[in-house]
C-alpha cells in the first residue's frame, strides 16, 4: 500500500523544524503555545495576513517563507474558520489543507496541534494526521516519466506537536487503520482494468486472511452448483471468469449474528451487448467500486479489531459484448429462484447484486445488510457528485447511516420506495425484467434489488457519483475516492460494535 508520508507525534514542547505550520480562527488568533512558538514571527503574520487580505476562513493557508525569527525554512498558516462552527470532520480537512501545501520535496514538517482555545484532543489531532495521509494518496505507478508542471511527489516526515502523545498515539490507531482501508479502496478503482480483473481482485481480497479474515473465493463451478444464474448470465461474455468472494471478520461473540455489506464488483463494463457510447468508456474500470468500499471496510475493521462479526460479500465480473453474451430478450433465473428478463444488458450491475444479496440474507442471516453499487446515472441526475442515493426497507438503518454520514461527511440522502415503482419492474414473460422505464431509473434499481432480500434489513447506497471520477476535495485528489469506507465504519463503530 503506498504511502508517501510518515506521520507522528511529539510533545507540544519540542521545537519546530522545516516547514511549521499552525492554525488560527477566523479573528487570526492563535493558541497559547503557538505564540510562544512563534515570538517575534507573530508580527511577520499579522504584515503578511494584511496584504494577503487573509482572514483565516476555514481551509485558507497563509504562506511565508524564510519567517524573519524563527528557524523554520516556511511558516504556514492554516484558518480553522470560526471555532463555534468546527465540526469533527472538520478537523480531517485541515490535515488535507495542510498536506496540499507541503509540495515536494523531503523538508521535515511541524505541526503544532491547538487552535485558540487551547490545545487540540487527541481525537483532533488524529484526525489532522488522518486527513495528512488522505490528502497525500496519489495513483501513478504506471507513470514512467514525469512532465514538466507536474506536481513533485510528497515525501515528508510530519510530526504533530500535541499535549498527549499517548493519547494522540492511542487516537490515531484506529483511524489510521481505517485511511488504510480507505487507501486500499482508492487503489482498487484507480486500477487499469487489463490489471484488475475479476480473479485478480479475488486474490488481493484474499490477502485479508493475513490480518485474520476467513476469505472464501467461489468460481463459476461454485457458483453453477448455487445456481447463480443472474451473476453468470453478466460474466458470460468475457473471457475473465466471475468470482465471488465472501470474508467473514469474527471479533465479536461466538455465533452472534453478523452484519453484512455487499458490493458491486463489475470490473469493466461495456454495457454487453447493449453497448455504451465510446466516449468515457474508460471510466467503467471504477464499475467496482463498491466492492472496493467492501475490501477496503473489511481491512479497516480487522486491522482495528472491530468487537464485530462482519460477512462482506463481492460479486467480480466483466460485461463484455462477445457472441456468447446475454441478449437482450434472454431470461435467467436467479438463486432465489425468481426469473429475471433482460431488457438492457448495461442494467448489470443489479444483476450480480441480486445473486450476492440473496446468499447473504439466507447462509448468514445477518442484522442487517449494506449493498454499494456504482448502480446508475439516473443518480448523478438527482443528487450530483455530493451524495450517495440511500434506500431502505428499514428506518432506523437508514437514520443511523445518514447519521453517519453526517459525522464524516460522506453523505447519503434516502429517496423513496413503494409498490408503485414495483411495478414499473414487472415482466410479461418472467417474474421482473431488470430494466425499467427511463423516469425514476434508480428508484427502479432499487425496487428491484429489495426483491432479494427477503425480510433482512437492508440498505443500498448508489454510489455511481461519489466514488469516481468525483470533484476533488481536501482530503482526495484521486480518481478513486475510497467512498464508502470511513462511512460505514463510522455505521459500525457508533451504533453496533460491541464496546
Amino acid at each position: 500500500m503506498p504511502d508517501v508520508v510518515n506521520v507522528g507525534f511529539v510533545p507540544m514542547a519540542t521545537s519546530a523544524r522545516g516547514v511549521l505550520f499552525v492554525f488560527c480562527d477566523d479573528t487570526l488568533k492563535f493558541g497559547p503555545d503557538t505564540v510562544k512558538a512563534l515570538g517575534t514571527a507573530a508580527g511577520a503574520v499579522k504584515r503578511a495576513a494584511a496584504t494577503s487580505q487573509f482572514k483565516g476562513k476555514s481551509g485558507s493557508a497563509l504562506d511565508i517563507l524564510a519567517p524573519e525569527g524563527l528557524k523554520a525554512t516556511r511558516l504556514v498558516v492554516i484558518g480553522a474558520g470560526k471555532l463555534a462552527a468546527i465540526k469533527d470532520h472538520d478537523f480531517l480537512k485541515l490535515g488535507g489543507v495542510l498536506a496540499g501545501k507541503l509540495g515536494g520535496g523531503k523538508d521535515a514538517v511541524t505541526v503544532i496541534a491547538e487552535l485558540p482555545g487551547g490545545a487540540m484532543t487527541p481525537a483532533q489531532a488524529a484526525s489532522i494526521a488522518a486527513g495528512v495521509r488522505m490528502r497525500a494518496y496519489k495513483f501513478d505507478r504506471y507513470k514512467t516519466k514525469k512532465k514538466d508542471g507536474e506536481d513533485t511527489p510528497l515525501n515528508a516526515s510530519v510530526t504533530i506537536a500535541v499535549r498527549d502523545v499517548a493519547a494522540a498515539k492511542k487516537a490515531f490507531a484506529p483511524q489510521n487503520h481505517v485511511v488504510d482501508g480507505v487507501i486500499m479502496a482508492r487503489e482498487l478503482v484507480n486500477e487499469p482494468p487489463n490489471v484488475l480483473y475479476p480473479v485478480e481482485f479475488a486474490r488481493r481480497a484474499s490477502q485479508l486472511r493475513k490480518l485474520g479474515v476467513a476469505v472464501e473465493v467461489l468460481d463459476v463451478a461454485a457458483m453453477k452448483r448455487l445456481k447463480m444464474g443472474a451473476l453468470l448470465g453478466v460474466s458470460q461474455g468475457s473471457t475473465q471468469p466471475g468470482r465471488t468472494v465472501i470474508m467473514r471478520w469474527n471479533g465479536g461473540k461466538k455465533g452472534e449474528q453478523p452484519v453484512a455489506f455487499v458490493g458491486k464488483g463489475v470490473c469493466f463494463d461495456t454495457g454487453g451487448i447493449s453497448i455504451k457510447p465510446s466516449g468515457s468508456m474508460e471510466d467503467m474500470k471504477g464499475d467496482m467500486g463498491g466492492a472496493a468500499c467492501v475490501v477496503g471496510l473489511m481491512h479497516a475493521l480487522a486491522a482495528r479489531k472491530a468487537k464485530i462479526n462482519v460477512v462482506g460479500a463481492i460479486g467480480l465480473v466483466e460485461n463484455m459484448p462477445d457472441g456468447n453474451a446475454q441478449r437482450p430478450g434472454d431470461i435467467v433465473t436467479s438463486m432465489s429462484g425468481q426469473t429475471i428478463e433482460i431488457i438492457n444488458t448495461d442494467a448489470e450491475g443489479r444483476l450480480v447484486l441480486a445473486d450476492v444479496l440473496w446468499y447473504v440474507a439466507k447462509k448468514h442471516k445477518p442484522k442487517f445488510m449494506v449493498d454499494l453499487a456504482t448502480l446508475t446515472g439516473a443518480i448523478l441526475v438527482a443528487l450530483g457528485t455530493e451524495y450517495a442515493g440511500l434506500f431502505s426497507n428499514n428506518d432506523q438503518l437508514s437514520e443511523r447511516l445518514t447519521e453517519a454520514g453526517q459525522a464524516t461527511g460522506e453523505r447519503v440522502w434516502r429517496l423513496p420506495m413503494g409498490p408503485e415503482y414495483d411495478k414499473m419492474m414487472d415482466s410479461q414473460f418472467a417474474d421482473m425484467k431488470n430494466a425499467g422505464a427511463r423516469h425514476g431509473g434508480s428508484i427502479t434499481a432499487a425496487q428491484f434489488l429489495q426483491r432479494f432480500v427477503d425480510d433482512t434489513p437492508w440498505a443500498h447506497l448508489d454510489i455511481a457519483g461519489t466514488a469516481m471520477g468525483a470533484p476533488k476535495t481536501d482530503i482526495n485528489q484521486s480518481w478513486g475516492s475510497g467512498y464508502g469506507v470511513r462511512l460505514l465504519d463510522r455505521l459500525v463503530a457508533d451504533y453496533y460494535e460491541s464496546k
